[in-house]
């Protein structure tokens, strides 16, 4: 079975998108890139996640909303031992991250209220509609879908897990679904995709996207600058950059460097005050970088539910004080900056 085409994932409308026009130098890599990515050797779950994706429950949605949530149909679509099953077989990609999303009036409470980020970074974007938008690090995808909400020309989400990919394919099966009365290929109607690829797999100096996203990625990556200047290099000139990651409190310079974890992670490298990132943009060639948001993560925000039982933020911070981590450093707070390219 070929790579860019498994069951209910299929790459191939993309690639024929992008054969020409900006991101023709990464299409010809891609093909290659999707191979290897989609490969049982990579992945020993892979039949797992495949089979969930092919007992999905065919149901056709009356509505979808992208615009004010990640709304999927409405209960009255199927009947309740449908939704069971949907329930079931979507379980088999837990945990579930990064949403909340309703299909068929059946809640997804995703560990993350990532609606809740959307709704603080919104307001600071330069309008999306007919926009070619990257979105680096996305997870499942959901955000992928609110800025295909606003209006996106293309979306692009890039994330190596392989779960993540799986879990956006099972939304845009069903995002599909009402497009099915249209003669051609519904997957051409929609013009969002996640991808197993990481930035670094993209050419240098691409130079090709009006809007990119990082959000939650700088502080797990050994070379924050690297990062940075891999992303200015996706963007074309005057595109948007928009960045959400943790700081800390200090002035210019002050930098955390976890000796350990933080807040019970490994993959945990810089955390910069607002002034040293704002400080490494410029340094990057980012023009007019400014702080736009600052919040402190709230375990309303961040928490375990059905859809992912591991631990989560409560457990990451200190017993008998939430304002420091297990470890004993400054409890996570997020901010995000936008900056031109």
């Amino acid at each position: 079975m070929s790579p860019t085409k498994t069951p209910l994932i299929d790459f191939s409308p993309l690639l024929t998108a992008i054969a020409d026009g900006p991101l023709e130098a990464w299409a010809k890599i891609l093909p290659k890139q999707l191979e290897e990515a989609m490969s049982a050797e990579r992945w020993g779950d892979l039949p797992g996640w495949q089979l969930a994706l092919e007992n999905l429950p065919q149901i056709k949605p009356s509505q979808i909303d992208l615009k004010d949530g990640m709304t999927v149909g409405q209960a009255s679509d199927c009947d309740e031992s449908t939704r069971q099953k949907l329930r079931e077989t979507l379980m088999g990609l837990h945990p579930w991250r990064k949403g909340p999303y309703n299909l068929f009036g059946l809640p997804i409470d995703t560990e993350w209220r990532s609606d809740w980020k959307w709704d603080r970074v919104i307001p600071h974007l330069a309008p999306l509609k007919d926009r070619l938008v990257l979105d680096v690090g996305c997870g499942n995808g959901y955000h992928c879908w609110r800025m295909l909400g606003e209006g996106a020309d293309r979306v692009i989400g890039i994330d190596p897990s392989g779960k993540f990919v799986h879990q956006f394919y099972a939304i845009k099966h069903y995002v599909s679904a009402i497009r099915h009365d249209v003669k051609e290929s519904p997957t051409d109607l929609l013009p969002v995709d996640v991808l197993p690829v990481g930035i670094e797999q993209l050419p240098s100096d691409l130079k090709a996207f009006d809007t990119v996203f990082s959000m939650g990625v700088l502080y797990h990556r050994r070379s924050p600058m690297d990062h940075l200047r891999e992303l200015k290099d996706c963007l074309l000139p005057n595109g948007q950059l928009v960045l959400e990651t943790l700081v800390i409190e200090g002035g210019l310079g002050d930098v955390l460097v976890p000796e350990g974890r933080y807040a019970k992670m490994r993959n945990v490298w810089f955390l910069p005050s607002v002034d040293t990132l704002l400080s490494w943009m410029k340094k990057c060639g980012l023009k007019n970088p400014r702080m736009v948001d600052m919040s402190r993560t709230s375990f309303e925000e961040q928490r375990s539910t059905e859809w992912m039982h591991f631990d989560s933020l409560p457990d990451f911070l200190d017993p008998n004080d939430d304002s420091l981590t297990a470890e004993g450093h400054p409890a996570p707070i997020r901010a995000v900056f936008v900056a031109e390219a």
